[in-house]
């Protein structure tokens, strides 16, 4: 292809800008109608062979970009639709996707100062906003945005590992390693810690042994007087704990760990305490919430998914520590072709204290979404969510053919279908025909979650447009699909 022919290309993708605008418009009005099935679910074997498409050579293929693009929208699962209630993603505000169209054609990297000098500053703004919610110190405060609460999570325990690393006794472990015959780290974690946890733990060499599973309550938050036992028991295996993990909320059942007590343990044994806020952070912004969050300015760090409960498109993730030194303790290294100074010295060049060689303009939509919206708006949308949340859950309460395993704190709710004809030995085949069934009809989107008592159904309701009627008629669909499904043979 000529490069003049290359131009035309480009020339021709600015003329179907408006195309696409008017198609995501409808389909928005179409999805908060609730005129489209949540999901039109098709199996993944067929799904492969629907979109087995040949690649072109010269543009002789199956359809325009908006042509592909309209089928995609059909094809996908449509969070903004009001009975969606299943994973912890956000139906976002269309704001909010405008910035990420601008940030994928800008296309400028934050890893570099020089290559996204805007999207630079506008994270440095957020990461000190956020270390004010948090109550710490703004000016000694610090952190970076990063793609996802995974690697969040991993970027914070890293920097975890190489500072009590060295305060304990175990070496430089990001330059040296594991010395052999060593201490090896141990990690005390909430026994509903997100699976990322134990993923980064086992990532950074550990083993599973270097995780410490720590009891919970009945409200299935960590039990502080168990920290002292799980403590003990990493010593007697030949591990030096150096952190504890703790929840803000957890994701299976959205229960926030008493923090306070977490970080007094913490200080008497000289423990890193990170705090999992990905989801429950956001009540930080809200006055009626925030005291679940107590303890919380005494965390080394904290993670928070802004693609949550702050209606972001993924990826949105902030990485805080209350130490900014801290955030400079993993993934420093040489590149004079990037970088000529320190990583204290040069702030700005975020590559020095990430993963990510190209960093995406990920604050940029939250910049711009929080100066648009401004805070109240966000915090009436949680409060909102986390009140329906606490309704739903009276309605299940009242119902002597629903179980609770626990009153929810944020807007995440667990339940089981009981009814009085189907033994308990049952009760877990049943909860998972219910949601096939479902997921298969696509009028709802659930999840589901294993605890102790068994599997439950489980909601999170996420979506602004949800309202009690839909929560009403999940409590219908289910008594008709399980009546349906105990009828089949």
């Amino acid at each position: 292809m000529s490069s003049s022919n290359v131009t035309n290309q480009d020339d021709q993708g600015v003329n179907e800008f408006e195309r696409l605008i008017k198609l995501l418009a409808s389909y928005l009005q179409q999805a908060k109608a609730g005129a489209l099935p949540v999901l039109p679910y098709v199996d993944p074997d067929t799904m492969l062979q629907r979109w087995n498409l040949p690649i072109p050579a010269a543009g002789e293929g199956m359809g325009d970009a908006v042509t592909l693009l309209s089928r995609t929208l059909a094809e996908s699962n449509h969070l903004h639709h009001p009975r969606y209630m299943g994973h912890q993603v956000s139906a976002p505000l269309p704001l909010a996707a405008l910035c990420d169209f601008v940030s994928a054609l800008l296309n400028n990297s934050t890893a570099v100062y020089e290559m996204a000098q805007v999207a630079t500053v506008m994270e440095a703004h957020l990461v000190r906003w956020i270390a004010g919610l948090a109550g710490f110190d703004a000016a000694r405060a610090g952190g970076l945005f990063t793609s996802g609460g995974s690697l969040g999570t991993l970027t914070a325990l890293l920097a975890a590992r190489q500072v009590m690393g060295k305060r304990k006794g175990i070496g430089d472990l990001w330059r040296d390693g594991y010395a052999p015959g060593g201490p090896r780290p141990a990690v005390l974690v909430s026994a509903q810690a997100h699976y990322c946890v134990l993923r980064a733990v086992q990532i950074m060499g550990l083993g599973a042994q270097g995780i410490v599973p720590v009891r919970t309550d009945s409200a299935l938050r960590v039990d502080p007087s168990a920290l002292a036992a799980g403590y003990e028991t990493a010593r007697l295996a030949g591990r030096e704990p150096i952190a504890v993990v703790a929840n803000a909320c957890s994701t299976p059942t959205g229960s926030y760990d008493p923090l306070e007590r977490i970080a007094d343990f913490c200080v008497a044994k000289d423990l890193w305490l990170h705090v999992d806020g990905a989801h429950g952070f956001g009540a930080a912004i809200v006055p009626q919430y925030a005291p679940l969050l107590e303890g919380i300015a005494r965390a080394d760090s904290l993670v928070w998914d802004l693609h949550k409960m702050l209606r972001m498109p993924a990826l949105c993730t902030a990485v805080v520590f209350r130490d900014k030194a801290h955030s400079y303790a993993t993934f420093a290294e040489d590149a004079s072709y990037l970088f000529q100074g320190t990583p204290e010295q040069e702030w700005y060049n975020l590559g020095q204290r990430t993963i990510e060689c190209t960093k995406g303009m990920v604050a940029l939509k939250a910049f711009i979404c929080l100066q648009v919206y401004g805070t109240q708006y966000f915090a009436d949308y949680i409060a909102g969510r986390y009140a329906l949340a606490r309704r739903f859950y009276d309605l299940l309460h009242a119902s002597a053919d629903f179980e609770c395993p626990v009153a929810p704190q944020a807007n995440i709710v667990c339940f089981r279908h009981v009814p009085a004809e189907v033994p308990a030995a049952a009760l877990d085949e049943l909860q998972g025909s219910i949601r096939q069934k479902l997921i298969a009809s696509g009028k709802f989107y659930i999840s589901q979650t294993r605890l102790a008592a068994g599997l439950h159904l489980r909601v999170t309701l996420i979506n602004p447009s949800t309202q009690d009627s839909d929560l009403q008629a999940l409590l219908e669909e289910v008594r008709s699909t399980a009546a349906e499904s105990m009828r089949s043979p």
